[in-house]
């Protein structure tokens, strides 16, 4: 959790402001070529109508950032004064071109002075690395003149999948190494007293996204600086799994009162990216929904409980991953995640459940049914837990509720096989259970955590946003075991299923589906990617545990590929470069084939299942 006193400063792109005060400024991306003046001015039409505060446009060589003035001036020709944004990679010089068409530039420190070697070597001396930090010096402080001159701020954007060699030497891919890459620049900037400034520190990885951001505030704060932070998580993906692990990311962030602007990456079309982040930030703003003490207390006590070694009970806590519980009998449609345990209430459903699905029930269900067959449990009230004698000798759930009084709990559960399921209703928030957690903190306790939240959404899309901005800290934090998620509006049980998967994937605690890394597309990509990553969706989505990258970007797509086991990179117009982890194993396969040679190389590493 930040420090309370920490506050962002207020820079201004163009005539829209962020941070300070402002509200989570939201923007996109355009996936457009950029030298197509007419297609990228409808395109950046469409995002502004859908709600963008900015729109940003790739400018991958000196064409392009000449060609952003036309773009703007159309634009402004029409009546929209949106800020425009630059996105630049490798080259100071294209960025300095940019800088003069534009309301802001983006810059990566992974290659915007360094050059990535091909073999880099194992150790750099200090000499080595400190010559590299001038040679930032000398390459930035040109950019910082023309912006100076012509009032366009800066976005300093490091990704975690492309940080330099000297930083990856020193520090190696992770949230340390992140920091560092961005503070080498801005400190440059503050000696300059350049502050029209913005900071990012992304990553498919939400994990190492959050633990990146939250200690670039803290780096920031020991250095007394106070950028505005711009959020996202890359190559998110599409559909459900793009906006659960975006919302895990930004929103667990939105909720300490970190980030000022915020981007949802999906390989959709961008316009369709606004509604996502709009939705995460009307949710999760703090500047929306003020933190209460309550809630800062409940977040510290969160990060102290982070790696809690619970007790293990059958299959729950310990080092087995986090439980799925679904409160409808056996769907015969299920077919990909069949859930840990089924709750049911009615006599007649435990009949109807084979042998070897675990079921709880109500106490008194269980007392009654208890002889009768294995795999079933009971789930106590507080009362229930307290006063009865005879429980299950192997596991045993008591519901807990917020005005639970924690004391006699805790002390009659400690060390035996108790699971405590923290309940929740629709309007309550888990910082409701900051009493019965403390307690359960100061006390040791290590009965493992489930929660339970029920939710009362209209649309599917508010529904994942909503749960995973909520309930994704406890498992980013390792704090909690299990799962149990109810909707009751107008979602389907199917997708109450697949939402708890998805979050618990998101969160990297549990892994039921393949994996897919895609990017959102841009001015760069020359194929189209959604239809692309549709196929190979088709032909892999089988591969539980698999993480396989689907990249556009022909520049940067290597480097952004993460921890994928597979990569598929375009490489040139018609042309397909496929990787196994980072290293490249067959270039340039004509476009149609390259999904069938991607599940052949996929056969000949052992890593192919049939469907």
């Amino acid at each position: 959790m930040k420090n309370p006193e920490w506050k962002s400063s207020e820079v201004y792109i163009g005539d829209v402001p962020l941070g300070g005060n402002n509200p989570i400024r939201i923007q996109s991306m355009t996936d457009t070529d950029s030298m197509d003046t007419a297609a990228t001015v409808k395109q950046c039409i469409r995002i502004i109508k859908a709600g963008a505060d900015y729109v940003r446009i790739t400018a991958q060589n000196k064409n392009v950032a000449k060609n952003l003035a036309l773009i703007c001036s159309e634009l402004r020709n029409r009546g929209y004064s949106t800020p425009i944004i630059a996105d630049v990679h490798f080259s100071p010089g294209i960025a300095g071109i940019a800088a003069g068409n534009v309301d802001k530039v983006r810059i990566n420190p992974g290659n915007f002075a360094d050059k990535q070697m091909k073999n880099p070597p194992s150790s750099i001396s200090e000499e080595e690395y400190n010559q590299g930090k001038e040679k930032i010096k000398q390459r930035l402080l040109p950019l910082l003149n023309v912006c100076l001159n012509n009032g366009t701020a800066i976005r300093i954007g490091v990704n975690h999948g492309s940080l330099s060699n000297r930083i990856m030497i020193r520090y190696g891919d992770t949230p340390e190494g992140m920091v560092e890459s961005a503070m080498e620049f801005l400190r440059i900037c503050k000696k300059e007293v350049f502050i029209n400034l913005v900071v990012s520190l992304k990553s498919s990885n939400t994990r190492e996204m959050v633990k990146a951001n939250r200690l670039l505030v803290k780096t920031m704060q020991q250095e007394k600086m106070n950028y505005p932070l711009h959020l996202g998580v890359t190559e998110a993906g599409d559909g459900e799994d793009g906006r659960i692990r975006s919302a895990v990311g930004i929103g667990t962030l939105l909720n300490e009162g970190i980030g000022d602007t915020i981007r949802v990456s999906l390989t959709e079309d961008p316009e369709k990216e606004i509604p996502a982040a709009i939705n995460i930030a009307e949710n999760f703003s703090t500047r929306k929904h003020p933190v209460s003490v309550q809630k800062r207390l409940f977040f510290s006590l969160i990060h102290k409980m982070s790696g809690t070694l619970f007790n293990n009970v059958k299959n729950i806590g310990g080092n087995s991953v986090p439980v799925v519980i679904f409160s409808h009998p056996v769907n015969n449609d299920i077919v990909e995640n069949m859930p840990d345990y089924f709750f049911v209430e009615k006599e007649t459903e435990i009949e109807t459940h084979s042998l070897d699905i675990k079921l709880i029930v109500p106490y008194a269900l269980w007392l009654k049914h208890q002889n009768n067959r294995n795999n079933l449990f009971p789930l106590l009230t507080t009362n229930e837990f307290l006063t009865s004698c005879l429980k299950d000798q192997n596991l045993n759930f008591v519901k807990i509720e917020p005005a639970t009084n924690p004391e006699r709990i805790i002390s009659a559960a400690k060390g035996k096989n108790f699971i405590f399921i923290l309940e929740l209703q629709p309007l309550q928030e888990p910082s409701v259970f900051y009493e019965f957690l403390n307690y359960y903190h100061k006390h040791n306790s290590r009965n493992p955590l489930i929660i339970k939240k029920t939710y009362n959404e209209k649309d599917h899309e508010t529904f994942i946003i909503k749960m995973s901005g909520d309930l994704g800290l406890l498992f980013l934090e390792n704090v909690c075991n299990g799962i149990w998620l109810i909707n009751e509006k107008n979602i389907t049980q199917e997708q109450t299923l697949s939402a708890s998967f998805g979050l618990l994937q998101a969160s990297r605690v549990r892994i039921s589906r393949t994996e897919f890394i895609s990017c959102p597309s841009c001015g760069r990509t020359l194929f189209d990617l959604q239809k692309t990553t549709a196929r190979v969706k088709k032909a892999t989505g089988h591969l539980k545990g698999l993480k396989i990258a689907v990249m556009g970007c022909i520049v940067n797509g290597p480097g952004e590929m993460a921890d994928a086991d597979y990569g598929y990179v375009g490489a040139g117009k018609g042309k397909i470069t496929l990787y196994k982890k980072k290293e490249v194993v067959r270039k340039n396969i004509p476009s149609e084939d390259a999904v069938y040679e991607l599940v052949g190389l996929i056969k000949e590493n052992g890593d192919w299942k049939n469907p």
